[in-house]
């Protein structure tokens, strides 16, 4: 063969492989990102994250950026959203082996989809949430929601540490911004699951202003991270999303929060929302 048709074929092998793997594909062409100076070398035991990852998102597939804004603040428990285990698995090993931060992680997927998260037509890719922590986890629960709106929701909880004390760790996504009725059932199914703990965090994108009625049931045995924020209206609550409307929440049960930070980020249509916490 001649060494034009070997580059060639190459060519062919590779693209064969980009459509088979499907859109996800495209996190093998990684940039690395350089962290802003002062930023933590290791895990810092009381801070917590969520963030929507966004998929499908314009850019989606830069797992390299996603992993480098978490190391920025190298919290101890992330929850992420909208996440294919594909986009996880190639994050957690940006986190290990290029900033030296490991994490155990856990995953709750709530349904297979070859158009968001590729893989191959007869094993597709499990999209929806996950969990990382610096400490192990136990006792993982993965459900879905009975009735989820235009598309499969669900919550997923694990057992780990934070702060050094034990603690629940829940992690969910919701119903669409127009779908009231089916988030209203959601957070009364996840309630009745989160007041079976003293001592729990609740992540995630509950696609609903603080006000919302389907969220006053979290209100009711909870306080959000955001100390200004309340389910009243009248406080300052930051926004999180790029429509400017806090959606991502940290919920919380037997922790104080100490501060709560909103960073922006080009990576999804989300804001990354970091809360340092005070266990109790």
């Amino acid at each position: 063969m001649t060494g034009t048709g070997a580059r060639w074929l190459a060519g062919a092998l590779i693209m064969a492989c980009l459509l088979l793997a499907g859109p996800s594909a495209s996190n093998s062409v990684y940039m690395v990102e350089p962290l802003p100076a002062g930023a933590p070398k290791e895990a810092v035991p009381n801070r917590v994250m969520t963030w929507n990852i966004c998929n499908p998102c314009k850019d989606s597939g830069r797992n390299g950026g996603r992993a480098a804004e978490i190391a920025a603040y190298a919290p101890q428990v992330i929850g992420l959203q909208e996440a294919c285990v594909g986009d996880v698995e190639r994050i957690r090993d940006y986190l290990r082996y290029r900033y030296g931060l490991v994490y155990h992680v856990e995953y709750g997927s709530v349904l297979s989809s070859w158009s968001r998260c590729g893989g191959v037509p007869w094993a597709p890719g499990g999209f929806g949430q996950a969990i990382l922590s610096a400490a192990p986890m136990t006792d993982p629960v993965k459900a879905e929601y009975p009735r989820g709106g235009s598309e499969d929701r669900g919550y997923m909880a694990v057992t780990t540490l934070v702060d050094g004390l034990r603690v629940r760790v829940f992690n969910t996504h919701l119903a669409e911004r127009r779908q009231e009725s089916f988030r209203a059932e959601q957070t009364a199914v996840l309630a009745k699951e989160v007041a079976r703990y003293d001592r729990t965090i609740v992540l995630g994108d509950f696609n609903a202003r603080p006000y919302a009625s389907e969220l006053a049931v979290m209100w009711n045995m909870a306080r959000d991270a955001d100390p200004e924020c309340g389910p009243s209206g009248t406080g300052t609550c930051e926004p999180t999303t790029d429509w400017r409307s806090k959606f991502d929440y940290i919920f919380l049960r037997g922790f104080d929060p100490l501060e709560q930070r909103v960073h922006l980020t080009p990576w999804s249509d989300h804001d990354l929302v970091q809360a340092d916490l005070s266990g109790r």
